[in-house]
């Protein structure tokens, strides 16, 4: 038996859970990617597919659209709460940077889901249906308890309203939030993140009451990071099996690759639960498969962009935009492939809209696709990145009548570490040669394991792909809070209105 963890290998933050009969569901923090709120699907808790997108576009912004310099990197749908009540599927997440709370309803996972917005901003809130009373828990250093109204868009007039839980600000680096409630034969729970400062990492705790109000008793239940670096196990739902089993998804940070699923096992010893072998995560465990047989489609995926001229194709849902994209320039290509159009003049790569995305995955990975850059204006460049805060691209620019293959980098993280970016200097061409043809087939592979955090770029030429520039180094941070992904792009210096078409992308996950 080979050892389960990280279950996805790639980067899904913030993850909450639930089980309808045999199906476990599973939604994690998509932030500014579109179409946002993604939802995994698994019959046995190890294997993960994508069930469905929630929205395609959320609080309509010049930000969000990535318009002039606006963005919301770092921002956008932060740790949804995931609930099945009664037929209907519900979700509900706070807007970070927009500072507002937004509910979907469902009565099937695949949607059409239906979006309201909740009178006030209810950080990291979990929902919890109690009986015909609906409770959110949600907040940072201090938690609060709210009951909402039965049309659940706002605080019940007269209804319950406290704090319930507080840390103490002298004792750690992080406060108490990423809130998951439950109420499990007769006790309520409430599984909270925080960071010690008697502690190296961060770490999950689990506060338990006999009465919604409380008082509320805790203590932590997971101080692990798995022998990797430091990067502590915490944040996330917990969910029974039909067997009567009680398992935990939470995060790991991970480098560059971003916050990774982890499960484990957990036991309930009286009215507490135990979490892996009293606070450490096993290498190896068990569960049962309730399907077995059942082929996943992968969390990655190639793509050819089929579908016809001149219309836009439809995407498979292993990619996601950087910001919500502009429609009116994508579109398959007459000789097909993916063709993509400027709007607006950049700066950097961080300001092009409409760049198409897929995370990275670990341990290793690989990104090959073929540029048409045919149609490119002078300063414009169209290639294939790492997108992240410290961002690499290699692809096609134009100065006259010449192509040249470029090599762009940011090569130091934007001063601050702050939410979000404000990054709008150049990216630092490092490499550049002539080219004969503006049509160019680029390879990005990245490494992963042990935290190496780094990518090669490199280019075909009679056969064989030569490296273009030495190692470029990624880096996690929370000017973007996401883990690096492979991007298709093209953005203009000069003048819009310049195109490149994408074709034959090829993705390979390397275990």
């Amino acid at each position: 038996m080979k050892p389960i963890n990280p279950i996805t290998r790639a980067d899904y933050p913030d993850p909450d859970i639930i089980r309808v009969g045999n199906v476990y569901y599973m939604i994690s923090t998509t932030m500014y990617f579109m179409p946002g709120g993604e939802i995994l699907r698994s019959y046995d808790l190890i294997h993960w597919e994508i069930a469905a997108h929630i929205f395609d576009s959320l609080d309509d912004t010049p930000a969000e659209r990535l318009e002039g310099t606006e963005n919301c990197y770092g921002k956008g749908m932060w740790a949804a709460t995931l609930r099945y009540h009664k037929g209907r599927f519900y979700v509900i997440f706070v807007s970070h940077g927009q500072e507002d709370t937004h509910l979907f309803l469902s009565d099937s996972i695949e949607g059409p889901w239906e979006h309201r917005k909740l009178r006030g901003y209810y950080h990291d809130c979990s929902l919890l249906f109690d009986e015909d009373r609906v409770f959110l828990v949600y907040g940072n250093m201090q938690i609060h308890l709210t009951e909402l109204n039965d049309a659940l868009t706002g605080p019940k007039i007269g209804g319950v309203d406290e704090i319930i839980i507080k840390d103490d600000p002298e004792q750690v680096f992080l406060g108490y939030e990423g809130s998951h409630f439950y109420k499990i034969n007769g006790k309520y729970y409430i599984t909270l993140i925080h960071w010690p400062k008697s502690t190296s990492r961060r770490t999950e705790a689990v506060f338990v009451s006999d009465s919604v109000t409380g008082p509320y008793i805790g203590r932590d239940v997971c101080w692990d990071d798995m022998g990797y670096h430091g990067q502590g196990v915490a944040q996330g739902g917990i969910v029974d099996t039909p067997e009567g089993d009680w398992y935990s998804i939470m995060f790991r940070d991970s480098g560059a690759i971003g916050r990774v699923p982890v499960l484990v096992p957990v036991h309930f010893d009286g009215q507490w639960p135990v979490f892996g072998d009293d606070g450490k995560i096993p290498e190896q465990f068990q569960t049962v498969d309730g399907n077995p047989g059942y082929v996943y489609e992968s969390s990655f995926t190639s793509d050819f962009f089929c579908g016809e001229t001149g219309k836009q194709p439809t995407l498979k849902p292993q990619w996601q935009w950087n910001h919500v994209p502009n429609p009116a320039l994508w579109a398959k290509a007459s000789e097909g492939g993916l063709q993509i159009t400027t709007g607006k003049l950049c700066t950097n790569l961080i300001q092009a809209q409409n760049v198409l995305t897929q995370r990275m995955s670990y341990p290793r990975c690989a990104g090959t696709v073929t540029i048409d850059a045919s149609g490119i204006r002078e300063g414009d460049y169209a290639g294939l990145c790492a997108h992240q805060g410290c961002y690499a691209m290699i692809g096609v620019t134009r100065t006259e009548d010449r192509y040249e293959l470029v090599r762009i980098e940011k090569l130091e993280p934007v001063a601050g570490f702050g939410i979000g970016s404000n990054d709008r200097e150049p990216g630092v061409i490092t490499e550049r040669i002539p080219l004969d043809t503006p049509v160019v087939r680029v390879r990005i592979e990245g490494f992963f394991e042990d935290m190496e955090d780094r990518v090669t770029l490199s280019y075909e030429k009679d056969g064989s792909f030569l490296p273009l520039g030495g190692d470029h180094k990624l880096t996690f941070r929370l000017d973007h809070f996401t883990g690096a992904r492979f991007g298709l792009a093209i953005f203009s210096t000069k003048t819009v209105g310049g195109t490149a078409v994408f074709r034959d992308f090829v993705y390979e996950h390397k275990e």
